[in-house]
């Protein structure tokens, strides 16, 4: 599961993202124009910028590529490029597409993702009304189809146990819903790494359940806060 240090200023402790991978494409067709929608998860300007210019390279005889991306836990990097189309007809309903996307009934919160949709004009104008539609629906379309995940920022805690017990207990606590960062080894230890809700409560919990499932040997050594992709269920 990808993992990356928190940005210290970030406010939000969670966010909705693609799935990671290489993108997700989405074709539509109006009035014989070709809408190539293309989403990618991109982590900054360069990465997004890079997309586009791939995909100019790509599809090299169509007419226009235009683009938006939202990036960040907080949104706070937001842009968009018409790409030749009349001015306010692609980019920001590409854009608007982005971030009006409901996640969760009355959440928008998807981020770090970059929109772009290639057209092949087919001859029949459109109109800015028309324009405006189908760049926002070849977005939106595309979104419902894409897959996506939580984004969360969670806290990672080491616990140390003997090797021979390590996999009932990572077992255990998977089935209990617990997710797990990552495992490591060293002479006499097996170290389990849990990823768990940044809060005292939260911490207190797990260290209960731990001691329960260990009988009081498993100790919970809370550590740094990463942002760790979660399954959406």
């Amino acid at each position: 599961m990808p993992v990356d240090a928190v940005s210290p200023e970030s406010r939000a402790t969670a966010y909705t993202t693609l799935a990671g991978g290489g993108g997700f494409r989405h074709e539509l067709e109006i009035k014989r124009s070709r809408f190539i929608t293309v989403l990618q998860r991109t982590a900054d300007e360069d990465s997004a910028r890079s997309l586009v210019n791939g995909l100019r390279r790509e599809f090299h005889d169509a007419r226009h590529h235009c683009s938006a991306f939202v990036l960040g836990p907080d949104r706070g990097v937001q842009r968009s490029s018409d790409d030749g189309e009349p001015s306010g007809t692609a980019g920001i309903p590409m854009l608007d597409a982005l971030l009006k996307r409901e996640t969760a009934p009355g959440v928008a919160d998807l981020s770090d993702v970059t929109a772009v949709v290639v057209r092949y004009f087919g001859g029949i104008l459109l109109g800015a009304g028309g324009l405006v539609r189908a760049y926002s629906e070849s977005v939106s379309a595309a979104l419902e189809l894409a897959p996506l995940v939580r984004r969360q920022r969670l806290r990672i805690c080491a616990v140390p146990v003997p090797h021979a017990s390590a996999g009932r207990l990572e077992n255990e606590l998977r089935s209990a819903g617990y997710v797990m960062a990552g495992t490591s080894y060293d002479a006499q230890t097996t170290v389990l790494r849990l990823a768990l809700p940044d809060d005292p409560a939260g911490l207190a919990q797990a260290a209960d359940r731990l001691a329960a499932l260990t009988t009081g040997t498993a100790v919970l050594q809370p550590g740094e806060t990463e942002w760790i992709d979660v399954a959406i269920n």
